[in-house]
């Protein structure tokens, strides 16, 4: 019975031992199935913070914005594409002293008020030395750590270069518009007080009177058209009419009218564009820029000179036609100017002659809209010539 007892307790114990390892190698095999599944799962969240920290810095450097991160001590945690071009340095310039990296004591001076500022909102500069001068808007704000310590800062430069030239050209070009508005409603007012106080006594004076304020309500509503027209051209709003038109037959309708007006003389208007040249251009804007470039023409070529409008077909498509003076020239100085808004060579004399000074910068916008371009080529005493190009008709 002992040896029996024995026995069994032999083979109790052989069961549980083996049960127990049994038991162990599960957990180990669990366990290193854990331990994988850990690493893999670390693994997968290590690789998606690397895809994320790869999205945020290509979203970092494809902002338009300037965007500079700094320590606590005054070093460069990361900057972007943006900020290294506005500043002439190679990002991420980690590292680097903030004042080395973008070598403006201004920029630097904000960076240093966020010690005792919370942020700093609107503040303006001037950057030189990159390229051209640009004008900066800085926005700053002081970080801090989880304790409320100091963490550096981020300062976002926006870049108002642009805004503050197309202010400055709205400004221009009101003060201009006030201008040309003031002298001939000046001059109607003037005709109209000297007519209530007695001057349509006179048939004479009278018809003066009302040649004057006739005369320049028309340079009134000339000019208003042309702002008009320019502000459709501006925002995209001016639909063209495009059809196949005879280049030819186009010249001779204006120079037609310039003849019936009698605004030039019999044979000073020479129509040479080839007959078969025929482009893809809306006929009342193209009369139109014709209309402008012979009255420029007219208005500044020689009393006993002639005009002439010519025309060919160019090896890229492009039909290029010309409008050429032999009046005194343009100068040098003036030719890079010559289609801004009323921008005159002599301001005094187009004021004589009614011009609106938005003629040629009508010229110009017309032709861009049609896909064309426009140039002009003059040297003194020797005329100008203002070429345009236009789409060949297919």
């Amino acid at each position: 019975m002992k040896e029996a007892a024995a026995i069994t307790l032999c083979v109790l114990a052989a069961a549980l031992g083996l049960a127990w390892w049994i038991e162990r190698r599960r957990r180990l095999a669990s366990e290193a199935q854990q331990n994988q599944a850990l690493q893999l799962e670390r693994r997968l969240h290590e690789a998606d913070l690397r895809e994320e920290a790869r999205r945020t810095a290509a979203l970092f450097d494809s902002m338009v914005e300037g965007i500079i991160v700094v320590d606590e001590t005054g070093a460069v945690r990361l900057a972007n594409r943006a900020a290294g071009a506005l500043f002439g340095f190679e990002p991420p310039a980690t590292g680097r002293r903030l004042i080395e990296a973008v070598r403006n004591h201004e920029v630097a001076a904000i960076a240093s008020r966020l010690e005792k500022e919370p942020k700093i909102l609107g503040h303006e500069l001037r950057i030189e030395g990159v390229g051209e001068p640009r004008q900066v808007q800085v926005n700053a704000l002081a970080l801090r750590d989880r304790a409320g310590g100091p963490d550096g800062s981020v300062l976002v430069f926006h870049d108002l270069t642009r805004l503050r030239e197309l202010e400055a050209v709205r400004q221009e070009f009101v003060a201009n518009v006030s201008h040309e508005l003031r002298t001939p409603l000046s001059l109607i007012k003037s005709a109209v007080e000297a007519l209530i106080d007695g001057g349509k006594g006179s048939p004479q004076t009278l018809d003066r009177f009302l040649e004057i304020i006739d005369r320049h309500a028309n340079r009134l509503a000339l000019l208003i058209d042309d702002i008009l027209l320019l502000a459709k051209l501006d925002s995209g709003r001016l639909r063209l009419s495009l059809q196949p038109l005879p280049l030819r037959a186009a010249a001779q309708e204006v120079i037609d009218d310039f003849a019936l007006r009698g605004r030039a003389r019999v044979g000073a208007l020479h129509n040479e564009v080839p007959q078969e040249l025929v482009a893809t251009a809306d006929p009342d804007r193209l009369r139109q820029v014709l209309f402008n470039l012979i009255d420029n023409a007219i208005k500044y070529g020689k009393a006993d000179g002639s005009t002439v409008i010519r025309g060919h077909l160019r090896s890229d498509g492009f039909i290029e036609m010309s409008v050429q003076d032999d009046g005194h020239g343009i100068p040098s100085d003036a030719l890079t100017r010559i289609f801004e808004r009323f921008f005159r060579v002599d301001k005094a004399r187009s004021r004589e002659q009614g011009g609106t000074g938005l003629g040629l910068s009508i010229v110009k916008n017309v032709i861009q809209a049609h896909g064309g371009e426009v140039k002009v080529a003059s040297e003194l005493g020797s005329g100008t010539t203002f070429s345009f190009t236009l789409p060949a008709a297919k």
